[in-house]
C-alpha cells in the first residue's frame, strides 16, 4: 500500500518535480562562475557542478517515461531551461542527453506536437550557438561528445518534423526551416566521418516526405547537399593515416582500419540512397554536377601518393589521392544517372552531354588498374545514353575489348595481382551486362561482337577460362534474341564444338573416369621445386575448367522467348502439358546432355578424392590441395581481409592457392550446372532414362569422407534448385529417391557432430598437434551451425509453403546471426504442406526421418536455426501424420523434443516464443488421446502440479467453455517455466524479492469477532448489519 501510494504521488507532481530537477542545475550553475574566481571557492564550485550532473543524471531517468504533458507543461519551460544549460559547458553533455530523449520520444502524434517549440527562435539559437562553440574549442573529447549527442538531438527533431507535417495535427512548416537546414548540413560537413554518417537517415526522410520535400527550402538546399557528397564519399579518414582532417576524429571512434573500411563502406551505400532520392527532385542539378567532376578528373593529372602500389611502379594503391577521387566520382556518377532516367521524360534527357560525357570517357586511355576499373564503370554508367545513339555501340565495344585483355606489363609470366584481374573480369561482366540488359540494342552488332570472341578465343593463353565463359555467355545472351529455334541452336552446336570435341575425347573420359588418373592429370600428385613460379600441369586444369565453365554458361544463359506466341512460331514449343501449358525446349538440350555423362563422371571422381587412400596419392606439395582456401576459412569466422591484399596481391600466390583454388572452383560450378539444368533444360533433363540411380551414383558418393564445406554449396547450389524446379509428376521418380535416403544420412551425420561439440567442453584432448586448435574449433564448429542451417533450409522450402510474411526468409549469412532474430515470433499459421511435402510424408521412410530431423534440430546449439524449423517447419510436419496413428513413445518423443529446444534455446526471447507456442499445440492436440503426455510434464522441474490438474481438466473436459487462446498459453507457459534455459549470467543468480514497505500510519480495527463472543444478549447480530 506505501509503495502503491508513493506511485501516485510521483504520478500526481511529474510535473512539479522535473522542473524542480533542472532548477537545480541551473541555481548551481548560477553560484559557480563567481566561486571559480576564487582559487579558494573552488571545492564549492566543483561540489555544485556535481550536484547539478547529479540532477541531469535522475532527471534522464525520470523523462524516458513520464507522461508527455509533465515534459510539456508550464508552455515547455523545461524544454527552454534544457536548451539554456546546452552552452554550459559542465553540463551540457547532461543536457544534451534529456533534450535527446525528450525529442526520440514516441507516442501519439497529438503529444509530440508541442515539441515543435524547439524549432523556434530561442531554442534554435541555443542549439546552434552551443553547436558552434563546442566545435570551435577543436578536438576535446568532452566537447565531441557533445557534439555528437547535439547531432542526434538534430536527427530526433527532423523526424519529429517528417511525422508531424502532413499529418492529421496540422502542424505546418516552421519558420525557421532554413535555419535548421544549415544547422544540419554544418554536421554534414564536419571533418567527423561519423557525424556525416550519422546525418543521413534523416536527409533521406526530408527528401521522401510528401510535404517537405516540395518545400523551396529544402529544394534550394539539394546542390549543397550534393556538394558536401561529393567530399564525403572520398574514402578518407583512416585512423592510421594523417592525410585528412577526419584521421583524427576516426582514431577516436575506429579501432583499426579495417573497422573504419567496414563504416565507411555502410556509409557510402547510405550516402548513395540518399543521393538517389535527392536526384529524383532535382535531376538535372545532380547530372550537371556529376559531369564537371568527371571532366574534372579526365583532365587531372595523377598523382599516386607516398605510397606505391605493389601491382607496379607509378601505379596507384588504393590509398592514392587519385584513386579515391576517381572512386568517389564514380560512385556519384553511378547514382546520378539512375534516377535521372527514371525521372525525367524521354524528350528532357540530356542526350547530347551524356554523349559528350561518354566519348570524353572512351577516349581516355591510362595503364593503372585501379583507374581503369573507374573507368569501365562509367561507361557502363552512361551507356543508356546509347539507346538514344545506337551509332556509338562499336566504340563501347572496343573499350571494353581492350580491358578484357589488359596486362600492367605485356606477356608477363609473374602472377596478375586482384587489381588487373578486376579490371579483365569488370569489362566481361559489363560486356554481360550490357547484352543482357540491351539485346535488342546490341542484336545488329551481332557478328561483329562474334569474330570479336572467336579471335580472342584462339589463343589459348590470352585469356582465363573465366574470361572465356564470360565472353561466349554474352554470345549465348544475344542469340536468345533471334527467336529461332533452329538458327539458336546450329548456333550454341557451333559455339559449344571446341568444348564437345575435348570434353568427349577418350583422354578426357579416362581422366574424368578415374581418380588416380585425373590426380595425375591436374599435377597433384608433383613435387614442385619452385612453388611460385613452376606448374607443368596448369594447362591442363584450364582444358577441364574451360569445359565446365561453358556448360554452365550456356546452361545458365540460353532461354526460350518469353512470349508464348513468339516461342510457338519460333519452334520452341515441344509439346502441350495435360492442363494446357506449353513444353518448352531449350535450344542448348542436344549439346547440354550428350557432355552429360562426363560431368556426373567428374562430379563421382571428385567426390572419391576425399577417400583416405586417393588423399594418399596427393604429392608433397599437394597434401593440402583439397583443404579450404584462407579466404574462404576468414569469410566463415569473420575475419577481414587486410586492405591492401584485396587488390596488390596475386589472386592465388603459390601453385598450392591455385590447385585449392582450381578443385574449389570446379566442385562448385560442376553442381551450378546440375542446379541449372532443371529450370533450363526442363523436360529433357527430368525425362533422362535412371536420372535419380545417375545422380545417387554421382553427386552421392562417398559422403562420409566429404567436409562441411563441400557438403554445403551442393546442398544450395543443387540440391535446393533441383527441387524447386521439379515438375510434380517426377516427384515420386526423382525427388523421393534421393531425399529420402539424403535427410536420413544428413540427420545421422550433424547428430553426431552436434553431440562432439556439445561434449567439446567437457573432454581435453591434450594430444592436439595444431597450431592454433582453439580457431580450428571454431571453425568446425561454425561450419557445423552453417551446414545445419543448410539441411533445415533445404528441408523447409521442399516441404513448406509459405503463403503469410516471412521474417526471416533467407539462409543468413556466414557469421553471428544471433541479432537478426525476432523477439516477438508466432509460427504463421498459413503454412501448409507443399504438393511435395505430402508426397514425401506419404512415404513413411521418408516422413520419418524428416519428423525426426526437424525435432531433433531444436536442441542442435543454433538458435537460428532452432527458431525457424520452430516457426516453419515442425508443426506443419507433425499436423499431416495427427490423424493416423502415432505411437505413446513417439508422441513423447516429440512433446520432449520441444521441451529440450527450450532447455536449449529458452534464453533467446524469439526462440522462446516459438517454442512454447509449438509445445502448447501438440499438447492441445495430442494430450485427449494421450495421457502419457501427462507424465512428461510431472517431470517439468518446478512445475505446480494442481495448476497442471486445473489445466488438463479445461483441456479434457468438452463441456466447459474454453478460456480465451491467449490465456490458456499464458497459463500452459507459466506450467512449462521450469525447463526454459537461462543465460550463463542467470543461472546462479540469487533472486531478490522487495517485499511492499509497511504503512507509515497503522490504523488499528476493533475487534468485532471478540464482542460478539463475549456478549450473548439478544440483537448483537443485528447490530452487525445496522448502518
Amino acid at each position: 500500500m506505501r509503495r502503491r501510494s508513493e506511485k501516485m504521488v510521483i504520478f500526481a507532481n511529474c510535473g512539479i518535480l522535473l522542473i524542480g530537477k533542472v532548477e537545480v542545475p541551473q541555481e548551481q550553475d548560477a553560484l559557480s562562475p563567481p566561486q571559480k574566481m576564487d582559487a579558494s571557492q573552488e571545492p564549492k564550485a566543483q561540489a555544485n557542478c556535481r550536484v547539478g550532473i547529479a540532477a541531469l543524471n535522475t532527471l534522464a531517468g525520470y523523462i524516458d517515461w513520464v507522461a508527455m504533458s509533465h515534459i510539456t507543461a508550464d508552455n515547455c519551460k523545461l524544454l527552454e531551461m534544457l536548451c539554456l544549460l546546452l552552452n554550459e559547458p559542465e553540463l551540457q553533455v547532461g543536457a544534451a542527453e534529456c533534450l535527446l530523449i525528450v525529442v526520440s520520444r514516441k507516442g501519439k502524434l497529438e503529444d509530440r506536437k508541442p515539441l515543435m517549440v524547439l524549432f523556434g527562435d530561442v531554442a534554435m539559437h541555443y542549439i546552434l550557438s552551443a553547436a558552434q562553440t563546442a566545435d570551435e574549442e577543436g578536438l576535446v573529447e568532452k566537447h565531441y561528445v557533445f557534439l555528437k549527442r547535439l547531432c542526434q538531438v538534430l536527427c530526433s527533431l527532423g523526424s519529429q518534423l517528417c511525422a508531424l507535417v502532413g499529418s492529421d495535427t496540422d502542424v505546418e512548416t516552421p519558420a525557421n526551416f532554413g535555419k535548421y537546414l544549415e544547422s544540419f548540413l554544418a554536421f554534414t560537413t564536419h571533418p567527423s566521418q561519423f557525424l556525416r554518417s550519422s546525418t543521413q537517415i534523416t536527409w533521406g526522410a526530408l527528401f521522401r516526405h510528401e510535404v517537405l520535400s516540395r518545400d523551396p527550402l529544402l529544394l534550394a538546399m539539394i546542390p549543397k547537399y550534393l556538394r558536401a557528397s561529393m567530399t564525403n564519399l572520398v574514402k578518407v579518414g583512416f585512423p592510421s593515416k594523417t592525410d585528412s582532417p577526419s584521421c583524427e576524429y576516426s582514431r577516436f571512434d575506429f579501432d583499426s582500419d579495417e573497422d573504419f573500411n567496414y563504416f565507411f563502406n555502410s556509409f557510402r551505400a547510405q550516402q548513395g540512397e540518399v543521393i538517389r532520392m535527392a536526384c529524383r527532385l532535382d535531376p538535372r542539378t545532380g547530372f550537371q554536377m556529376a559531369g564537371e567532376w568527371l571532366k574534372y578528373q579526365l583532365t587531372s593529372p595523377v598523382d599516386i601518393g607516398p605510397m606505391n602500389s605493389k601491382t607496379g611502379e607509378g601505379l596507384c594503391s588504393i590509398f592514392s589521392p587519385s584513386f579515391v577521387q576517381w572512386d568517389a566520382m564514380t560512385f556519384f556518377l553511378e547514382s546520378i544517372i539512375s534516377p535521372m532516367f527514371r525521372t525525367l521524360d524521354k524528350k528532357e534527357i540530356p542526350v547530347s552531354d551524356g554523349i559528350e560525357l561518354l566519348q570524353l570517357v572512351l577516349s581516355f586511355e591510362t595503364k593503372d588498374p585501379l583507374i581503369l576499373s573507374c573507368v569501365l564503370s562509367n561507361v557502363s554508367a552512361l551507356f543508356p545514353f546509347v539507346t538514344y545513339r545506337p551509332e556509338y555501340l562499336p566504340e563501347v565495344l572496343s573499350k571494353l575489348f581492350a580491358s578484357v585483355t589488359f596486362e600492367v606489363v605485356e606477356e608477363s609470366k609473374a602472377p596478375r595481382t586482384r587489381a588487373v584481374k578486376n579490371v579483365r573480369r569488370h569489362a566481361c561482366s559489363s560486356i554481360i551486362k550490357m547484352c543482357r540488359d540491351y539485346p535488342q540494342l546490341v542484336l545488329p552488332n551481332f557478328d561483329m561482337l562474334y569474330n570479336h570472341v572467336k579471335q580472342l578465343l584462339s589463343n589459348e593463353l590470352l585469356l582465363t577460362q573465366m574470361e572465356k565463359c564470360a565472353l561466349m555467355e554474352a554470345l549465348v545472351l544475344i542469340s536468345n534474341q533471334f527467336k529461332d529455334y533452329q538458327r539458336q541452336k546450329a548456333f550454341l552446336e557451333e559455339l559449344m564444338s571446341p568444348v564437345a570435341t575435348l570434353w568427349l575425347s577418350e583422354e578426357m573420359k579416362r581422366v574424368l573416369m578415374n581418380p588416380e588418373d585425373f590426380i595425375r592429370y591436374v599435377g597433384a600428385d608433383n613435387k614442385i621445386a619452385d612453388p611460385v613460379m613452376e606448374d607443368p600441369c596448369g594447362l591442363n586444369r584450364s582444358r577441364i575448367s574451360f569445359c565446365v565453365y561453358t556448360i554452365l554458361g550456356v546452361v545458365k544463359r540460353a532461354r526460350w522467348p518469353t512470349s508464348p506466341e513468339e516461342a510457338k512460331a519460333g519452334g520452341f514449343v515441344a509439346g502441350y502439358m495435360p492442363n494446357g501449358n506449353p513444353i518448352y525446349r531449350n535450344p542448348c538440350s542436344v549439346q547440354v546432355l550428350k557432355l552429360l555423362d562426363n560431368l556426373l563422371a567428374l562430379i563421382r571422381t571428385h567426390n572419391n578424392l576425399y577417400m583416405p587412400e586417393m588423399m594418399a596419392k596427393l604429392g608433397e606439395t599437394f597434401a593440402k590441395a583439397l583443404d579450404m582456401l584462407e579466404v574462404e576459412k576468414n569469410a566463415i569466422l569473420g575475419l577481414p581481409q587486410p586492405l591492401l591484399d584485396l587488390y596488390d596481391s596475386p589472386v592465388y600466390k603459390t601453385v598450392l592457392e591455385r590447385m585449392q583454388g582450381f578443385f574449389c572452383t570446379l566442385y562448385d560450378n560442376c553442381f551450378h550446372i546440375l542446379g541449372n539444368a532443371g529450370s533450363s533444360i526442363q523436360q529433357d533433363f527430368y525425362t533422362i532414362d535412371g536420372l535419380a540411380a545417375e545422380l545417387l551414383n554421382s553427386a552421392f558418393v562417398n559422403l562420409n569422407n566429404i567436409p562441411d564445406y563441400r557438403l554445403r554449396p551442393m546442398l544450395r547450389v543443387f540440391v535446393k534448385p533441383l527441387v524447386l524446379s521439379c515438375p510434380p509428376e517426377h516427384y515420386e521418380t526423382l525427388i523421393c529417391p534421393i531425399l529420402g535416403p539424403l535427410v536420413t544420412y544428413l540427420h545421422m551425420r550433424l547428430s553426431q557432430k552436434w553431440q562432439v561439440i556439445n561434449q567439446r567442453s567437457l573432454l581435453c584432448d591434450e594430444d592436439t598437434t595444431d597450431d592454433n586448435p582453439e580457431s580450428q574449433e571454431m571453425l568446425e564448429e561454425q561450419l557445423v551451425r552453417l551446414l545445419t542451417r543448410e539441411v533445415m533450409d533445404l528441408i523447409t522450402v521442399s516441404c513448406v509453403s509459405k503463403k503469410g510474411a516471412e521474417q526471416n526468409n533467407a539462409v543468413a549469412a556466414d557469421g553471428d546471426d544471433d541479432e537478426m532474430m525476432s523477439t516477438e515470433v508466432t509460427p504463421p499459421s498459413s503454412s501448409e504442406l507443399t504438393e511435395l511435402g505430402k508426397c514425401l510424408m506419404k512415404q513413411e521412410d521418408i516422413g520419418t526421418a524428416l519428423l525426426v530431423t526437424a525435432f531433433t534440430s531444436l536442441s542442435w546449439k543454433d538458435t537460428l536455426s532452432c527458431q525457424r524449423t520452430t516457426t516453419q517447419l515442425c508443426w506443419p510436419l507433425l499436423k499431416q501424420v495427427l490423424t493416423g496413428t502415432l505411437t505413446p513413445e513417439a508422441v513423447t518423443w516429440f512433446f520432449t523434443s520441444v521441451l529440450k529446444g527450450l532447455q536449449m534455446h529458452g534464453q533467446h526471447d524469439g526462440c522462446m516464443a516459438a517454442l512454447v507456442h509449438l509445445a502448447f499445440q501438440i499438447y492441445e492436440a495430442l494430450r485427449p488421446r494421450y495421457a502419457e503426455l501427462k507424465a512428461v510434464m510431472e517431470q517439468v522441474p518446478e512445475i505446480h502440479t494442481e495448476s497442471l490438474e486445473q489445466f488438463d481438466s479445461k483441456l479434457l473436459n468438452p463441456t466447459l467453455q474454453k478460456a480465451a487462446d491467449k490465456r490458456r498459453k499464458d497459463h500452459f507457459k507459466r506450467l512449462i517455466a521450469g525447463c526454459v534455459g537461462k543465460p550463463l549470467g542467470e543461472q546462479f543468480r540469487k533472486e531478490v524479492h522487495i517485499r511492499n514497505l509497511p504503512s507509515l500510519f497503522k490504523k488499528v480495527k476493533p475487534s468485532v469477532e471478540a464482542d460478539i463472543l463475549d456478549n450473548s444478549e439478544e440483537g448483537t447480530l443485528i447490530a452487525l448489519f445496522e448502518p
